[in-house]
């Protein structure tokens, strides 16, 4: 199996905390869109908007992956997004994961920031569904690699 590598290098090691999901069976789209909306927020106020994603009262603005995309209320001088629950889950999950990491080396959780979060396309896994008179189309579900990093603000 490969080794993956963050995508970020720390100067101070003993000041970050690391926490990676790998081939998680998310959107790579979802996956961005969320890490480019909770990129440098304190850790508390990144783990209360994905909860709020989750229960669907606060849309994710959808900037790069946005073609047929509907409108929503207050996301805030963006006209188009979604409510990707799922990719938020997992998200959260690593991002409680990283401030479990942290809170272990000793580091002031109250102080916590995302200093790096990234997400990258995994592998694919291959799939088909029937079709009629005996034919098959491709259905492949794709996963994502995300890494978060955090540092004390």
């Amino acid at each position: 199996m490969a080794k993956i590598n963050y995508a970020f290098t720390d100067d101070d090691k003993s000041k970050t905390a690391k926490a990676l999901g790998r081939s998680l069976k998310i959107s790579p789209k979802h996956a961005v869109e969320i890490c480019n909306r909770i990129r440098g927020m304190k850790v508390e106020k990144a783990e209360a908007y994905l909860e709020d994603v989750i229960e669907m009262k606060t849309a994710v603005p959808f900037k790069r992956h946005n073609k047929k995309v509907g409108h929503r209320r207050g996301i805030g001088g963006w006209p188009t997004g979604r409510y990707p629950v799922k990719a938020a889950k997992q998200i959260l999950d690593i991002l409680k994961n990283a401030e479990a990491n942290a809170e272990y080396k000793g580091l002031d959780t109250e102080n916590l920031k995302i200093m790096h979060i990234s997400s990258h396309r995994g592998y694919v896994i291959r799939g088909w569904t029937p079709r009629a008179f005996g034919r098959a189309s491709p259905f492949n579900t794709p996963t994502t690699h995300v890494q978060i990093v955090l540092g004390e603000a």
